[in-house]
């Protein structure tokens, strides 16, 4: 799509539960347009009454629809179906991907929408193909292993990529067999509500995915405290988290599965084939959706030798980048989601700064003149492991520069105490990238380029605060799955 009228786009302010579009009641949160400030809708939040009529028309569903009973092949086909559906709507998923959030049409209808599509293919394709195993037990036993699904899985998805994120977390979870009730963020809530809406479209029953509307402290807090939630899959801040994690434990012990926040590296040796190509791949790392990715490369370790001209090159690379409205084919630097999260990325930017960080480029918030909010992409060098900027996660188009001489010193800096979601290594020696591979504590880490491509085959997800679990990947749709074991005694005669 090359372009939309963002006034044009209709949006249903409402829940999604039991295959239809339920009234929330009067609206409390007004949900605005990130690139230019304006409230476009209201919505309704969910409290703990109505986060349970939608858990339990989805317990109804899982037990008494087929979704979980028919064969698997049946529940990939249905499943495919609605991947086709989901891309086969992008003209109307896409403008309503984009004009809320900070994804820009082209990348949304480009990008966001085929890649939901694949995504769910993808966990379609494993229904049928991983279940339980025959034990290897004494012969006149029979051991063996059930995979079962879990029920209801509870899920809550962040603003940064609403539809991809959402499939990451429903594919698996229904390709395994269960049912789901999903929370949107309360910025972006509206296209998940229309990928709900095929899913009836493709035959999926009723109730198996529902989607409810609200804020974390009283929509998510009654979801992942319900007693029929088996399980909660979550990507955002690793902060609330940690507040998943304790709403699940006090309200009975509960699976998680956690991507969290990031501080990734990006190591650049001097060694590299193409110094241009590489310092693309490194600013597309922090730029890309403005730096509001998890698996942000935020944090640059370049080798000493090359220092100086890869910044130099970096700067004029970011420098080419344009601001503007998501519904604009040729923005290239997309809008800060909201005017708050704009002042936190600022203020972290500042503070380092009086501690002696240097603004390379960059350092300030963009007018655009029509209430929308963009920040300056960012370079500080001249920083540290105690400065702001270098421990805690930016969420914004800010890279830090540190320089190493040697590959013990890159390791050093590459490890940081608290997260270790991702991480990126660009070297001619592959020796050396895969010492830093294995010693690099990171779930992810990619050599000589940065960032996912369309292989859902690769899991996703973190070590230490950056989460627990896997997302995408074979191990995503087992974590969905709960293992029974079963042994069988015909050692005796059974009585004629």
């Amino acid at each position: 799509m090359e372009s939309f009228d963002p006034n044009r786009v209709t949006v249903r302010s409402a829940h999604f539960i039991g295959g239809r579009y339920i009234d929330g009641g009067p609206s409390a949160i007004d949900v605005q347009r990130p690139s230019d400030g304006v409230t476009y809708a209201g919505l309704p939040v969910a409290d703990a009454d109505l986060v349970d009529q939608a858990v339990q028309d989805s317990w109804s569903a899982f037990k008494h629809s087929d979704w979980a009973r028919c064969a698997p092949r049946d529940r990939a086909r249905i499943l495919r179906r609605w991947a086709d559906l989901i891309e086969a709507d992008v003209e109307t998923l896409a403008p309503l991907e984009a004009v809320g959030s900070t994804r820009p049409i082209r990348d949304a209808a480009g990008w966001d929408v085929p890649f939901t599509a694949e995504g769910i293919r993808f966990y379609a394709e494993l229904a049928d193909k991983i279940g339980g195993e025959v034990a290897a037990t004494r012969n006149d036993h029979l051991g063996m292993t059930i995979a079962e699904p879990y029920g209801v899985i509870g899920s809550i998805v962040p603003w940064n990529f609403p539809l991809v994120t959402s499939s990451w977390k429903v594919g698996p979870a229904l390709a395994a067999g269960n049912a789901m009730v999903l929370k949107p963020s309360e910025m972006t809530p509206f296209s998940i509500l229309r990928m709900a809406e095929l899913a009836i479209e493709a035959g999926i029953p009723a109730g198996i995915f529902n989607v409810v509307q609200g804020d974390g402290r009283t929509t998510g807090d009654a979801l992942c405290r319900h007693p029929r939630i088996a399980k909660v899959t979550f990507t955002g801040s690793t902060r609330t988290g940690a507040a998943i994690m304790a709403a699940c434990a006090e309200s009975g012990t509960k699976a998680v599965t956690l991507e969290l926040g990031g501080k990734s590296p990006q190591v650049v040796f001097a060694d590299v084939h193409d110094l241009e190509r590489t310092a693309r791949t490194v600013a597309r790392a922090i730029t890309t959706n403005a730096g509001q990715v998890c698996v942000a490369g935020s944090r640059l370790i370049v080798q000493r030798s090359i220092a100086d001209r890869f910044i130099e090159r970096l700067t004029a690379i970011v420098a080419e980048l344009k601001a503007g409205n998501t519904w604009k084919p040729d923005t290239t630097l997309c809008p800060i989601i909201s005017s708050r999260e704009m002042e936190r990325i600022d203020g972290i930017v500042q503070r380092s700064a009086a501690q002696g960080a240097r603004i390379v480029t960059g350092g300030q918030c963009l007018s655009m003149g029509n209430g929308g909010g963009f920040y300056q992409p960012t370079i500080l060098s001249d920083v540290d492991q105690r400065m702001e900027a270098v421990k805690n996660e930016i969420f914004g188009p800010v890279l830090t520069v540190q320089t190493f001489d040697d590959e013990e010193e890159a390791q050093a800096l590459a490890d940081h105490p608290d997260y270790g979601l991702a991480a990126g290594v660009h070297t001619a020696d592959i020796g050396r990238a895969l010492r830093l591979a294995r010693g690099i504590e990171a779930g992810t880490l990619w050599i000589n380029r940065y960032g996912r491509t369309a292989d859902f085959v690769i899991p996703t997800g973190g070590y230490k605060r950056s989460g627990i679990g896997k997302d995408l990947g074979r191990q995503a749709y087992e974590a969905n799955l709960r293992i029974k074991s079963v042994l069988v005694d015909f050692s005796q005669e059974m009585p004629q």
